[in-house]
């Protein structure tokens, strides 16, 4: 019998710093046996994935407009790869 685990483990969490004028994500990058091997697709991806699990527990308006904004600028970002 072969039981195959697979386990979504995220490369990347977000989290916000600044003041409320300035806003900013910042990225954590957790550390994998596969890392050398991420293109930048695949970073922009885990950027867009964290950012939006940070969006679910953001409580404070101004932390919800930076990550949206972030989410969209990633998005148009990785739509304008070749």
């Amino acid at each position: 019998m072969n039981i195959a685990e697979t386990e979504v483990v995220s490369i990347a969490v977000a989290k916000t710093c600044g003041c409320k004028d300035s806003k900013k994500i910042a990225y954590t990058f957790t550390d994998q046996y596969h890392s050398l091997c991420i293109d930048k697709r695949d970073v922009i991806m885990a950027e867009i994935d964290a950012c939006e699990r940070l969006l679910k527990y953001a409580q404070d308006e101004s932390d919800k407009c930076a990550v949206e904004k972030e989410i969209t600028e990633l998005r148009m970002a990785l739509d304008l790869m070749p």
